[in-house]
Order: structure tokens, then sequence, then C-alpha cells
């Protein structure tokens, strides 16, 4: 394991510290207190899971799927279900090989998401990750509401030396990406990022202008490789659950960025997400630095739920 990605990990167990506490020692507090398995044991164990933010769907899967595990290798002791329950979870959250195609291919990211969730710094975050594979990135700023979106994106632009299209607040947020495809063909770069505004108060709004934006990109660079990812706060639980739901009734949706999952995150939720939803976890942010952005494994991040601290 690389430093990077050691660091990575060492934060993402800490950062799961809040989930641990609720999930895993309810979880093997069950374990222990039952001395054999019957329908109380099981029903112990869905509420934990269910209070874990793991969804009900998710959790009603997981249960039957352990209780399929234990029956085919006969197991009597609660205690021996702990290794069974983990692959449980790691079953539920596999959507199979998350692609990240969009990395070989000249491509389109859009990311959506609503304010506060931390889209445009995820967005500067791929721009430098990106840019470290050895990509030319352009950046759209087509988040033309929020005067410090174009601010804040100019200066992750600037250390991800991505050419920045836009950034003029008011401005039609279909003309920057028409001036943004421009710039990315003329260019001949990898990857267009661009940053949407993320209002979900308004959907008409926001259906609109999606719309729009997809019809300037069918129209200009109908080659071009599309991914939409949409970016939630961790920390949030069920409500962004709530929020990926909304955006998938206004656009396809191709992956989700967990934000936040720092000491207050609501872990459960990325297996609520991929279950209830079909779409998969693409990347996770622990913190700040651009190193806190990176590629999601479902079981390393079931397996650094399910940790002990010294282990």
């Amino acid at each position: 394991m690389g430093e990077e990605k050691k660091g990575f990990w060492g934060r993402l167990v800490s950062g799961l510290t809040k989930t641990r506490n609720q999930i895993v020692s309810g979880i093997d507090s069950i374990f222990h207190g039952f001395s054999n398995i019957d329908d109380d044991f099981y029903e112990e164990l869905e509420e934990i899971l269910i209070m874990g933010d793991l969804g009900v769907r998710a959790t009603m899967d997981i249960i039957e799927n352990l209780k399929q595990k234990v029956k085919e290798n006969h197991i009597k002791e609660p205690a021996d279900c702990r290794q069974f329950l983990i692959e449980s979870i790691k079953e539920q959250m596999d959507v199979g090989e998350a692609a990240y195609e969009f990395e070989e291919k000249a491509s389109v990211v859009l990311v959506i998401g609503v304010n506060g969730v931390g889209k445009t710094t995820t967005i500067g975050k791929l721009a430098g990750k990106l840019k470290a594979q050895g990509k030319k990135v352009v950046l759209a700023a087509a988040d033309t509401f929020r005067a410090a979106a174009g601010e804040q994106l100019r200066e992750w632009a600037h250390r991800a030396e991505a050419d920045l299209i836009g950034g003029q607040e008011g401005s039609d947020p279909a003309a920057v990406v028409y001036d943004a495809v421009a710039a990315a063909k003329s260019r001949k770069a990898d990857v267009l990022l661009v940053d949407t505004a993320g209002r979900l108060h308004n959907k008409k709004n926001l259906m609109e202008e999606l719309r729009k934006i997809n019809r300037v990109l069918e129209r200009e660079y109908p080659e071009a490789y599309r991914e939409t990812l949409v970016v939630l706060d961790g920390t949030t639980g069920q409500n962004a659950l709530a929020q990926a739901k909304e955006f998938q009734e206004v656009t396809d949706i191709t992956g989700i960025v967990l934000t936040k999952m720092d000491g207050t995150a609501k872990g459960g939720i990325a297996v609520a997400i991929q279950s209830e939803l079909g779409i998969p976890v693409k990347y996770i942010g622990v913190g700040e630095t651009i190193d806190d952005l990176q590629k999601f494994h479902s079981d390393d991040f079931v397996n650094a739920l399910f940790t002990t601290e010294e282990g």
C-alpha cells in the first residue's frame, strides 16, 4: 500500500468511527448476547443495520443473504456469523466493476450536487488527480448562480494547471458549456469537467438547465464519453439518499461521490445508495487535501468499517 493510500485508509478508518461505534459494537454485542440464532437474533440485527443508515431495502437483503449462509454452512453459534455478515454487506455493495471508463476516453464529466456538499472542491480534486495521470483537463464553471463557485474553481484550476472556462456570475450555463466544449476540442483535452448548479428546491429550473446542457453536449461533442456524478455529503445519512433519488429523476446518474467521510459520517449510507439506487459510489472524500479523494472500493470500505483500531 502506497503512502498516499495508507494515509487515506487511516483517515477512512477513523472517519468511520461513529458508524463503527453504532453498527459494529451493536452487532458484536448481539453476537455475544445471543446463545442461539433465532428470529429475535435476526430482528435485533436488522434494527441495528437500519439505525446505521444502511436503509431498509439493503438491510432486508443483507439479512436474507445471511440467513441463507447460516443455513448452507450449518452455523449454530451467533459469534460465527460475523464473517458471513461482512460478506453479505460486501455482496450487497457490489454493483459490478465500477467503471472509470471516462479516464480512458475523451470525456465529459458533469458534476451535480446541492450547495454545501463539497461539489466544487470535489471537481478541483478530480482535476488534480487526472492531471497527475498526465491528462489534459478543461474545467467549465457552469454553476453561475453562486459567485464563490467560480472563484473556488479558479483556485483549483490553477493548481491542476487546467483551463477554466466561464466563471461569470449570472451567465448562461449552457453557453459556458458551449464555450468549454470548443476549448476542450481545440486544446485536445482528455476530460472536460463541468460544475453545475445544484438547486433541488427548484427542480424545474434544474431540469431545464441540465436538459439545455445535455443538448449542447449532444450537438457539439457527440463523440465524448459521458459521465454524470452526484456529490453527496456523507454526514447527512438518509437525507443524502433522498437527494440522490431526486437527482435521479432529473438526469441519468452514472456514479456517486461521497464527501465528508470524517468523524461525523454516517457510513452506512454508502451501502444504502448502492442497493437502493443501483448506482455505484465511485469516489469517497475524507478531508480537504487532494489525496483525500480516492476511488471507492467496497471491500476496503466494509473492511474499514469492521476493522478494530489496532488491526
